[in-house]
Order: structure tokens, then C-alpha cells, then sequence
């Protein structure tokens, strides 16, 4: 049975378990380090195993930081006609690539 945990993280909520890969909000730590993370829910693949948070579980989601960098530029146009005005301004967000690695 696999576990499956809902996570907080960068005013998101993830659904994850042991193994997988995301991209989420920068988070400022080093590249390899562990962290933890706000987690509301636990529950095993059957659904017969629930540990629900009131708000939070204590402790017990784990990853490790695979990767700091930036995301592809966009393109942010404002445009309004018949008036000659035009701004461009291109964006790269930061972001953090995580391993979930252990689920509680």
C-alpha cells in the first residue's frame, strides 16, 4: 500500500507520495538539503488509513531539493489601441525542484 499525503507549500496544495518529482514556489535552502513540509492530510491508497490534520500533521512529509532555478521567460503585453501605447516585459519565475522522499 502507498501512501498519499495532501502538502502546503508557496499558498498551494499538492497531492503527493514517496517518489514523486515537483516544481514549486522557490524555496530558499541549498541544493540536496531535506526539508519539511506543512502537511494537512495522510491517508494510505485504500483510503482506510486517514490521519487528517486540525489544521496540520505534525512532521510527517520529508523531501530532498533537487534543483534551484528559473522557469521559461514569458511575455507580459499591455496594449491599448487607437492610443499608441505598448509596454512589454518579459518574466522568469524561480522555482525549486523537489523529491518527495519519505511519507510518515
Amino acid at each position: 500500500m502507498t501512501k498519499i499525503a495532501v502538502i502546503k507549500t508557496g499558498g498551494k496544495q499538492y497531492k503527493v507520495k514517496e517518489g514523486d518529482v515537483l516544481k514549486i514556489e522557490k524555496i530558499d535552502k541549498k541544493e540536496g538539503s531535506k526539508i519539511n513540509f506543512e502537511t494537512l492530510l495522510i491517508a494510505d491508497s485504500d483510503g482506510k488509513d486517514l490521519d487528517i490534520g486540525k489544521p496540520l500533521v505534525k512532521g510527517k512529509v520529508e523531501g530532498k531539493i533537487l534543483e534551484q532555478a528559473r522557469d521559461k521567460k514569458i511575455s507580459v503585453i499591455k496594449y491599448k489601441s487607437k492610443t499608441r501605447y505598448l509596454r512589454n516585459k518579459g518574466h522568469r519565475q524561480a522555482y525549486s525542484k523537489i523529491e518527495i522522499t519519505k511519507i510518515a
